[in-house]
């Protein structure tokens, strides 16, 4: 690769826990670069001394407003800039969504290097189906958010995948065991690295597992696609429940037939029951 890049931004994966992940062509482009914008300087920095690189670094995370944005825009207008997150692929569960947005509506070229990524890590190893799947980022840490959000997904035919952390998981599970029953789950957790794991089985199996041995490290959360008990009354209601809160009757049950393919109408009837 030659080590001369045009202007603008480069999306860069690095490694989410075995450092030699990285790949070539990203090690090529963060020697290029003019600067690199990253989440915490700290880490980025663990990481580029680790590939024997020297580079200015920008912080740019969560808390990064307009000013610090524009600034980032009006640097990548005259130079390449990279952007990485602390581990894995930046944008995934990261900040840096309005950069990229915010980049392509002035004409800034973007180019994104693929790289390691824990949810498709998860998904590989998990041995759920993984001919469809839907990334969800983080549940919501509040009880009752948190189950909404499960209902109105537990019709979705594929798998469902989330990144948790450790001191959630439990309420989590639980959460998994009263929404969706029946359904089988995944943990993936310290993927790449030495004490890497994937366990399978019930919510209340692997939550049993996990107070006897509490988890450390960042979680990918897997819960296997419906089957024929995605149509039962329990889970309807769950989802009319869900679409009850923000919608009226006939909105929520337009949304759930949309989602399941039960008749509008039955759901409807259903929906005026429940309010």
């Amino acid at each position: 690769m030659e080590n001369t890049l045009s202007p603008g931004l480069y999306i860069v994966a690095t490694p989410i826990g075995n450092l030699g992940d990285i790949t070539l062509r990203a090690v090529e482009t963060l020697k290029g670069v003019a600067a690199v914008a990253c989440e915490d300087t700290r880490i980025t920095g663990k990481l580029l001394h680790h590939l024997g690189i020297k580079q200015r670094l920008i912080r740019y995370d969560d808390h990064a407003g307009e000013h610090d944005r524009e600034r980032l825009l009006a640097l990548m207008e005259a130079e390449p800039v990279a952007l990485v997150s602390d581990a894995g692929t930046p944008l995934i569960s990261d900040p840096g969504y309005r950069l990229v947005r915010t980049a392509r509506e002035r004409g800034i070229a973007v180019t994104s290097l693929p790289g390691a990524n824990a949810a498709v890590v998860g998904v590989t190893l998990s041995g759920l189906p993984n001919d469809r799947f839907l990334f969800a980022g983080f549940l919501p840490n509040k009880a009752k958010a948190r189950e909404d959000t499960l209902a109105s997904l537990a019709a979705v035919p594929a798998t469902l995948v989330f990144y948790e952390t450790a001191p959630r998981l439990g309420a989590s599970l639980a959460a998994i065991e009263a929404v969706l029953p029946g359904r089988e789950v995944a943990v993936a957790r310290e993927l790449t690295k030495k004490f890497e794991e994937c366990r399978t089985g019930s919510p209340s199996q692997i939550a049993a597992h996990y107070e006897a041995h509490p988890p450390k490290g960042e979680i990918v959360l897997l819960i296997a696609p419906p089957g024929d008990e995605a149509k039962g009354e329990v889970d309807v209601d769950a989802l009319l429940l869900a679409a009850l809160a923000e919608a009226k009757a006939s909105q929520a049950a337009a949304a759930v037939a949309k989602a399941t393919g039960l008749d509008r109408k039955m759901l409807y009837a259903r929906a005026m029951e429940l309010k």
